[in-house]
């Protein structure tokens, strides 16, 4: 069994004076409530991406009744997974989360495994795609902000064919557009260093602000923004269409070629996008150290955020599908002519409130998206860090990050790394790629924490568990299935998103075993 190394307060903790502010045993300061924890697992879940999925899944599924029911197996799917970590939470309330999972679960490899993808790619190219988007977004209401208006043009990197997998095709940079998106990264990263309070009071007021336009977006779609054509066309003797066994779907692969497959391998291949948008949720984790009344308020904020997202994103395809019709022609004239398939730059949100509010309307969802992806990133900056945190006091990452700021009891050298890396990666532009690759590798070391659960119970069955997992073991076991079958079909039918991600994960095996080599001689 992996035994959990020992944390030891440095010298000059050990003899801090007690305060209101509650220093944990490893230093950090216990200063995240229910409040503040839910507020973090809603915003790390909701960015860009309810507002931009919804396209190329219409264009897979190509029925309304499909599309609802893609939703609807990522939310079982999502909502299990939270209740399950809510037992490993509450069990190992540690920062690090996840990676703490793995670790104790199934050895320190697997756990430096995750932290490696995790920093490489899942966290970092989170955050640099995300505040990407802030950029691309604000430059709807400055246009002088663009990814083509360039500052200073590297490099093109051309497309390279290796087997059925693209890469390549970037532009690489500094435009005005990631510009922006550097500059937020830096001063959340700097914000964050100042104290887990500022950080969560941020976290708090964009959070909630992002929910209140979501909610609006949702009112409106629902009352004034009701369109009988389509209404008619999707929720009519439409509802259904396309949506029989017998049914072909097109899937695009790579060179512009098209496979038509059937509707079980499509709503498996559509939960990229889908899962995509709704991950992230397991963030509040990572921040475990930080919380008040963690057995309780872990679990608790997991099941609340969680279940909060995922209704908001069913009806929000429901209010979409109340505006425009699902189905539309790629050279229509209107927006409702292309419908939900061809909006404009698969751009679902903008094209709702265009039909809605004419011209205004790409300013108003501007406006959400830019409140939207700014605490996004702050929330993912935020947690991040303390996964570096975890994998350093464990000797698995540069020692520097293991170090607490002295007077503000935040990873602040961890905070600056992601936020380095996370603007190379802007720089590279080769975020987008990076993050099509992780999908596959996400879905599996989720997967496997929940398997966890399990080996856990096993290895130790006397340990304290203040909340056990809600459905154990029928809900877990489900959550493993569905899991599982969703990664086969991405491996067979979407290599070019699974194969290099799977790569990625392995070229952290050689690494771990360096990582403690050179472990021994520091």
């Amino acid at each position: 069994m992996a035994q959990t190394p020992q944390t030891h307060p440095s010298p000059h903790e050990a003899f801090l004076p007690p305060t209101s502010q509650r220093l944990t045993a490893t230093g950090l300061i216990s200063g995240l409530g229910l409040f503040s924890a839910t507020s973090l697992v809603i915003g790390s879940m909701i960015g860009s991406g309810i507002y931009i999925v919804e396209a190329d899944m219409a264009r897979t599924l190509g029925s309304p009744a499909l599309l609802v029911l893609a939703w609807t197996i990522t939310a079982v799917i999502t909502m299990i997974g939270a209740l399950s970590y809510g037992e490993l939470a509450a069990m190992m309330p540690h920062a690090g989360g996840q990676y703490v999972y793995l670790r104790e679960a199934f050895g320190p490899l697997w756990g430096f495994l995750y932290g490696w993808t995790f920093f490489t790619v899942i966290q970092t190219g989170t955050i640099a795609a995300v505040a990407v988007a802030f950029g691309k977004f604000l430059g709807i209401l400055y246009p002088s902000i663009s990814a083509s208006h360039w500052i200073w043009h590297m490099a093109h990197v051309p497309t390279l064919h290796i087997g059925s997998i693209e890469v390549g095709n970037m532009e690489i940079g500094l435009n005005t557009a990631n510009l922006v998106a550097i500059g937020v990264i830096a001063l959340l990263a700097t914000v964050n260093c100042f104290g887990v309070a500022l950080g969560a009071m941020v976290q708090n007021v964009f959070t909630s602000a992002k929910a209140i336009s979501l909610a609006a977006l949702i009112l409106i779609t629902f009352t004034v923004g009701i369109n009988r054509e389509a209404i008619h066309a999707n929720f009519g003797a439409g509802f259904f269409h396309g949506a029989g066994w017998s049914t072909l779907h097109p899937l695009a692969l790579s060179q512009g070629s098209t496979l038509w497959v059937n509707v079980l391998i499509a709503l498996g291949v559509t939960q990229v996008g889908s899962l995509f948008s709704s991950d992230s949720w397991n963030n509040i984790t990572f921040t475990a150290s930080e919380v008040r009344n963690p057995q309780r308020t872990l679990p608790l904020s997991l099941a609340l955020g969680v279940g909060f997202v995922l209704i908001c994103y069913i009806l929000a395809t429901l209010g979409y599908m109340m505006v425009l019709p699902l189905t539309g022609d790629p050279h229509g004239a209107t927006i409702t002519a292309r419908g939900i398939q061809f909006a404009a730059e698969d751009r679902v949100g903008t094209a709702v409130l265009e039909q809605i509010f004419h011209s205004t309307g790409a300013f108003l969802m501007a406006g959400a998206i830019l409140i939207s992806t700014f605490g996004c990133v702050n929330g993912l900056s935020l947690a991040g860090a303390r996964v570096y945190l975890a994998m350093s006091r464990d000797r698995l990452f540069f020692p520097a990050v293991g170090r607490l700021h002295p007077r503000f009891r935040t990873p602040a050298t961890g905070l600056l790394v992601q936020a380095a890396w996370a603007t190379v990666l802007c720089l590279s532009g080769s975020y987008a790629q990076l993050l099509d690759y992780i999908i596959f590798a996400v879905l599996m070391f989720n997967m496997m924490t929940i398997l966890g659960i399990f080996v856990l119970r096993i290895k130790r069955p006397k340990a304290e568990r203040p909340y056990r997992a809600w459905g154990y073991p029928v809900l877990p076991a489900i959550y493993i299935l569905l899991a599982t079958a969703i990664c086969l079909v991405l491996l067979l039918y979407k290599p070019q998103f699974t194969w290099p991600g799977l790569a990625l994960v392995l070229m952290g095996v050689p690494l771990y075993y360096l990582s403690r080599f050179l472990c021994r001689k520091i």
